[in-house]
């Protein structure tokens, strides 16, 4: 059925409200139902025949009217602008032909994690198909750090490399870049993070959130985003020059599935182009014509058609998983290998690793959580938690999972000797990202930077508690703990949880940052049935009043609020917040509530 011929699903209410304001749910949060226009609503629904609870969740995501069409079926014909706006493009194009032409040895150097090493394998893939075999280069997290290095530059240059395009990184490398310029070592950087009013002196710098870049529908996409632009605009100026007359054209499409992982493990947003990025992306993904990506789906046990959620939950943990804890230049080397043996051996490693990431993260996680819950800690607004020789590798990961239970802005830093790296992962409405630039340029962090949502820093022991300070002073609002909001896309009773009605909402996927999975509310069910399984999950029945029952999960919850209710409740009633998920396991279909939150109605009485 058409995204655009749906049927009315009469179990969806569309009322607006704010819900139980002054009640705080299990889970300590605030729910909300979006504030929709229901005029704007009726209006989506009659000139596109869409079902009620489709209309309101695209006014509850601000698609206006004529953006619809496009959003529902994102093609990159109509949202790809033309490459040459961007600064520095065509300048960058021109050297890299100039390189084929003269047969020059080229490189690739990223950032170790999913975006960087999507962007790589973009890269060495094309260049293959043109001819031309260019070297990978992934530092090492533990040895290298972030970004590229000096040593990075003189070993390139060693090699006899003469130019070197920089993907996810670069923008902020003054002294490398400024090693890499003094060794005749031509550098193109391809990123997308935010840049200082200076630029490092490169042949080209192609960054969108360049501050002189001015308006550009691009700021929103990742490296591999705008790696994949770049191809766009080499390939168009190679066919100019009659390049594919004796050769054959590489076909660009057939990348999408390396953009769209990229895309996804980067949390872009998910409007415009990388919506369509990802969308068409995930439609090559199910050719498995990537040998790499395919070994990957097959160790993680991918089975079902890839969505947003297989590459950002399942396969980008493991591909990042090299840079994490083991070695670097395997996701990469994985992404664009044309060996299936290979891919296969590199795609196990790879899980390997991720069981070794899941272990050394689960410990840090269970130390870091005794920190907060025995000092003071856990009575600030913002977490600043510390450790010893914690692996770096996980800090981030471990700093998500403390604002999850804690529902507040949490830094992590691991000190070995003297000098702490951290990682931070913030709430919407605090700007994590500018405190760190700020704390930089107070003299208390040698690195600090990021974005709103996530930050990483490096600090000296002995300023620690300056930072600390600081940190509170900047970003929290008096010693009060932010109460969290749950924003409630609809209301849907028990019964309206179908395979049809999920069937329906399909056109509203990918799901992610800036489109995130529709959360409804289900009013007055009972805990039918409650268990543990896996190692902190609970699964149960919720049960209507007039006895329809539905299979519903909880993830990470056992020992939480939300989890000991869930077990602790049988038979009493409850109103429940949850994602829906259609489960195809086995070949079947099931309706499935992934639930985040819930409030006893008993605890309501009074309001």
């Amino acid at each position: 059925m058409s995204a655009l011929k749906q049927p009315i699903n009469t179990q969806i209410s569309l009322n607006s409200t704010l819900l139980f304001n002054s009640k705080p749910s299990i889970s300590g949060k605030i729910w909300q139902l979006h504030a929709g226009d229901d005029r704007q609503t009726m209006t989506i629904i009659q000139r596109y025949s869409l079902s009620p609870v489709i209309a309101q969740i695209l006014v509850n995501r601000a698609i206006n009217l004529e953006e619809i069409p496009s959003f529902l079926e994102p093609t990159l014909k109509q949202l790809m602008p033309d490459p040459s706006h961007l600064k520095d493009l065509d300048k960058g194009i021109e050297r890299v032909i100039e390189a084929l032409q003269r047969k020059e040895k080229i490189a690739v150097f990223g950032d170790y994690d999913v975006d960087g090493g999507t962007s790589c394998a973009l890269f060495r893939r094309y260049f293959a198909a043109l001819g031309c075999e260019a070297r990978v280069y992934i530092p090492d997290r533990i040895e290298e750090g972030y970004g590229p290095s000096v040593k990075a530059m003189q070993t390139l240059k060693n090699e006899g490399h003469s130019l070197l395009l920089m993907a996810d990184c670069g923008t902020t490398a003054f002294e490398p870049l400024r090693e890499a310029k003094s060794l005749g070592l031509d550098v193109i950087v391809i990123d997308h993070h935010v840049a200082q009013p200076a630029l490092p002196d490169v042949f080209a710098l192609i960054n969108p959130n360049r501050l002189d870049q001015g308006d550009s529908s691009l700021k929103g996409l990742c490296a591999a985003g705008l790696s994949f632009i770049f191809l766009v605009a080499l390939q168009r100026k190679l066919r100019t020059l009659n390049w594919f007359e004796n050769r054959r054209e590489p076909d660009l499409m057939h990348l999408l599935d390396l953009v769209a992982l990229g895309t996804v493990c980067d949390v872009m947003p998910l409007t415009g182009l990388n919506r369509a990025f990802v969308a068409q992306g995930l439609k090559v993904l199910q050719w498995r014509q990537n040998l790499g990506l395919a070994a990957l789906a097959d160790v993680a046990g991918v089975t079902e058609a890839p969505t947003a959620y297989h590459l950002g939950f399942v396969m980008g943990p493991r591909v990042n998983a090299g840079g994490r804890v083991g070695e670097a230049h395997l996701g990469s080397r994985l992404l664009s290998t044309n060996d299936d043996l290979e891919a296969r051996r590199i795609a196990h490693r790879l899980d390997s690793l991720n069981g070794d990431r899941q272990q050394i993260e689960a410990t840090v996680l269970t130390e870091a959580i005794k920190l907060v819950e025995n000092s003071e800690i856990i009575n600030k607004p913002i977490l600043l938690v510390k450790g010893e020789g914690w692996h770096p590798g996980v800090i981030g990961i471990v700093a998500s999972r403390l604002k999850e239970r804690y529902a507040r802005p949490v830094c992590v830093t691991t000190f070995t000797e003297d000098v702490g790296k951290g990682s931070g992962r913030s709430m919407v409405g605090i700007d994590l990202g500018s405190a760190m630039h700020a704390a930089h340029h107070e003299g208390l962090l040698i690195h600090g930077g990021g974005h709103a949502m996530a930050a990483g820093f490096t600090v000296a022991r002995h300023k620690y508690d300056a930072f600390y300070d600081f940190i509170l002073r900047r970003l929290a609002a008096g010693d009060e703990i932010i109460k969290p909001t749950l924003d409630i896309d609809a209301s849907i009773t028990l019964q309206g949880v179908t395979v049809e009605f999920l069937e329906s909402m399909s056109c509203l996927e990918p799901f992610g940052a800036g489109n995130p999975t529709p959360k409804f509310m289900i009013q007055n069910v009972r805990i039918a049935y409650a268990e543990v399984f896996g190692a902190d999950h609970v699964r149960c029945t919720l049960m209507s009043e007039d006895g329809v029952r539905q299979k519903a999960l909880a993830f990470r919850v056992a020992q939480q609020p939300l989890g000991q209710a869930l077990l602790k409740s049988k038979g009493d009633q409850f109103h429940v917040v949850g994602a829906l998920k259609l489960d195809t396991w086995g070949g079947r279909k099931e309706a499935i509530i992934y639930m985040e939150d819930l409030i006893k109605i008993n605890d309501l009485q009074g309001e």
